[in-house]
């Protein structure tokens, strides 16, 4: 790695030095964001705060509500949160997971497998995720003989790394928008849904995490403090107390048409709208430009309107009526996307900012040479897993870092080949979502490890503990047989092979004998 000269001002570095700092200090996103923004402001203000006050909300945010895609993420956001809060609401979840763990022999696998595919099952939104399974989950752990900190581990692996590779969810508006933004920026003219859609074989952690729960389950993979919460409760299973379990297809269908109608929409939206010719023949280049087009905000949008229409219509009758508890979850649902939502405006602030300032450019100039940009996947995802793992905030790391390392991964693949330079793009992108989400995995002090420890009752430092040993090993087989690899000219499908071989080897070596 070559130092280079510094071509632009140091002062380009304060805003995510400041935004950075005080994430660390007051553990809100927000507050750093906010406040990095201002400081960027001031330095492009001269120093004068009452100009910098008015150009936060004139020349970083005004232009922001004027961009389609952005306006798109705002509505799309809320509209999937009340969503999932009417889904919740109508029992189709509890009743769902009743039904994919009958009782009987290997009652724990059964169960810890029906955890983890009603995981899956909710794509939509990390934290919507983690209260759902883990609320419909810990009254049926106990009896199925599973520690309720294991059943934590599949939550929260299930919900972070979900959303984050999920093709609709509430994450995808925010993503979308930090890449849109980052192209811009380094003029490039590419979709950023089309980006996001070729960064996912890349993204290393998310895949690999939803490898190891399973194998972790089949082979009773239990390393650190977790085998012995397992193996108490083993000893604790009340084997004579049966589990009941829900037999009805009306009460699960109010979980899983919704669910289905929103991906067929979705599907629908994109291939109606976003083609030339609606009714032409469906080959790879027509899927390529319709999913790739700028209809996404209007797709996503009118894909949540249509599955939460289908919600309300299967949601069921209660004492006090059907529309009005209906309608009430959904409004509760909007509420709990309002802090995410003004996270994602704090964001696109600093992101103008650090643009005004040509912070990338600076952090480019830091390393030269081809060596410097094979390590950089890697890099980034170190960096990202640090930030997030130290405050706790996956959108709040997103948000830190895309306005710099796409623009820094452009800088610096000049002299490469069009087809590398598209590798290091995706693969950087992976990376940030990667190092994202490793702390809204793990992180002591991540919105959705509280919440999920708090829906599965269990202390938060117990999951904690239990769940990091898992979160280290993914993080390292990411390094070394992912983001490394990719970085010197490895296809990343043989990278993915190698690093999910390796974690289900780790799972089979390390195990323990199945005990039903």
């Amino acid at each position: 790695m070559v130092i280079a000269r510094l071509n632009v001002p140091a002062q380009g570095l304060w805003p995510p030095l400041v935004a950075l700092t005080l994430i660390l200090v007051t553990r809100k996103a927000l507050v750093g964001l906010l406040a990095g923004g201002f400081a960027g402001a001031m330095l492009l203000a001269g120093g004068n705060p009452w100009e910098a006050y008015l150009a936060v909300f004139r020349d970083h945010l005004a232009p922001s509500l004027t961009s389609p895609w952005k306006v798109g993420a705002l509505a799309f956001t809320l509209l999937l949160g009340g969503f999932a809060a009417i889904l919740e609401a109508g029992g189709g979840f509890t009743a769902l997971l009743r039904r994919l763990a009958p009782p009987g022999r290997e009652a724990g696998r059964r169960f810890q497998l029906a955890a983890y595919s009603l995981g899956l099952i909710c794509f939509f939104d990390g934290l919507a995720n983690s209260l759902m399974v883990g609320r419909v989950g810990r009254s049926l752990a106990a009896p199925c003989g599973v520690s309720r900190v294991k059943l934590a581990y599949l939550v929260d692996s299930t919900s972070s790394a979900v959303a984050c590779v999920a093709l609709i969810s509430t994450w995808i508006a925010f993503q979308l928008s930090m890449i849109d933004d980052a192209l811009v920026a380094v003029g490039r003219d590419a979709s950023a849904y089309s980006v996001f859609l070729q960064s996912l074989p890349y993204n290393f952690y998310c895949w690999f995490t939803l490898i190891l729960a399973p194998a972790a389950i089949w082979w009773r993979f239990e390393p650190g403090p977790m085998g012995r919460f397992e193996s108490e409760a083993r000893q604790r299973k009340q084997s004579s107390a049966p589990v009941a379990h829900d037999t009805s297809g009306s009460t699960t269908a109010r979980a899983l048409i919704p669910l289905a109608a929103l991906l067929l929409a979705f599907g629908a939206g994109f291939l109606i709208l976003g083609r030339p010719d609606p009714f032409g023949p469906l080959d790879r280049d027509a899927l390529t430009s319709a999913f790739g087009s700028d209809q996404g905000p209007q797709v996503m949008v009118l894909a949540s309107l249509v599955a939460i229409l289908v919600a309300f219509a299967l949601f069921p009758q209660t004492a006090q009526g059907r529309f009005g508890p209906a309608v009430g979850a959904f409004g509760q649902g909007v509420r709990t996307m309002l802090g995410p939502i003004v996270i994602l405006i704090a964001a696109w602030i600093l992101g103008s900012v650090v643009q005004a300032l040509g912070t990338a450019e600076m952090i480019a100039g830091l390393v030269d040479g081809e060596s410097s940009a094979a390590l950089l996947p890697a890099l980034v995802f170190i960096i990202g897993a640090l930030v997030s793992f130290a405050t706790g905030t996956s959108w709040g790391t997103m948000g830190l870092l895309f306005p710099l390392t796409i623009p820094t991964a452009a800088a610096m693949s000049g002299g490469l080949d069009p087809a590398a330079q598209d590798t290091l793009l995706h693969a950087v992108v992976a990376a940030v979502f990667s190092g994202a989400v490793f702390g809204d995995h793990c992180s002591p002090f991540s919105d959705t490890t509280i919440v999920t420890a708090i829906a599965c009752e269990v202390e938060p430092h117990d999951h904690v503990r239990t769940q990091l040993p898992y979160a280290l090993v993914t993080a390292v087989v990411a390094i070394a047989l992912g983001f490394l690899p990719v970085g010197f000219g490895m296809p990343a499908w043989i990278a993915m092979v190698l690093g999910g071989g390796a974690l289900i080897l780790l799972a089979w070596w390390r195990g323990k004998p199945i005990q039903t």
